[in-house]
């Protein structure tokens, strides 16, 4: 899968978890840049995140995530030689 998918899917699962249709993301988004991007919202991220992309991520690959291109990084892995 390539990135523009992957920013793709990754936006739209931003935008619902935010309930936002106007959200945008950036490889350079953080948490401190999305209002209510909180803990909480991290896990339902995380959730909406592995549905989406039919993958699941470890604790470890989370703990690394903090900034929107980490996302995407982790999930082109995740995805390599997927459709």
């Amino acid at each position: 899968m390539n990135q523009d998918a992957i920013y793709e899917r990754l936006t739209a699962v931003f935008r619902d978890v935010f309930q936002d249709e106007a959200l945008t993301i950036a490889p350079e988004t953080t948490a401190q840049d999305v209002a209510g991007w909180d803990s909480g919202r991290m896990i339902e991220l995380i959730m909406a995140a592995e549905s989406q992309f039919g993958i699941r991520f470890t604790s470890r690959e989370v703990d690394a995530m903090a900034r929107v291109a980490d996302f995407a990084e982790t999930i082109a892995r995740k995805t390599a030689g997927q459709g």
